[in-house]
């Protein structure tokens, strides 16, 4: 199934954050202790607000934006349109912009987790790798959908992840 245009955006910025975010996370957590079950503690609980966050914070505000666009179409046609096919799509829109986001971050969140969980040594590097890896392909998939070249597009994406590490990195979080 092709994901309608919102929810590839919220694709892609949901996974952005999720990967950012918790690789972020990660990293302060690796400066603290080099016991996985604290980083991969700290980095889910980072990843379940960041997912709820994302998902909720979409609910509210497509909420608003959507049913405040069904309000103007009210207007010319004179009628309410509650229970009616436009408000069980806007409906349907809200539910899947908010699940696309929410889930989206959720998922992203995962892979700077995940070779904290896996491996014993050299996780802080792999889980940068890895962020890294999986931003070069979000750039790719971004870049199919604005149908321009796949490579600028991941090129950018893998710029951002480097970006925030270098930050991260620079206020000593490593």
């Amino acid at each position: 199934m092709k994901p309608k245009s919102d929810q590839s955006r919220y694709i892609i910025l949901g996974s952005i954050d999720g990967i950012l975010a918790v690789l972020g996370v990660v990293i302060g957590a690796s400066n603290v202790s080099s016991n996985p079950d604290l980083i991969i503690n700290a980095a889910l609980g980072g990843a379940i607000a960041l997912a709820m966050t994302n998902g909720l914070g979409s609910y509210l505000a497509e909420s608003a934006v959507e049913y405040g666009n069904l309000a103007d179409l009210e207007k010319p046609l004179l009628r309410n349109l509650e229970s009616t096919s436009l408000e069980k799509e806007t409906r349907n829109k809200i539910l899947y912009d908010t699940l696309a986001h929410g889930g989206s971050s959720l998922i992203g969140s995962l892979v700077p987790i995940l070779p904290f969980v896996f491996l014993e040594n050299y996780a802080l590097e792999v889980s940068v790798g890895l962020s890294i890896i999986v931003l070069a392909a979000l750039g790719m998939f971004s870049g199919k959908i604005a149908r321009q070249n796949l490579i600028l597009h991941s090129v950018r994406m893998v710029g951002l992840g480097i970006l925030v590490v270098i930050v991260v990195t620079a206020f000593g979080l490593t």
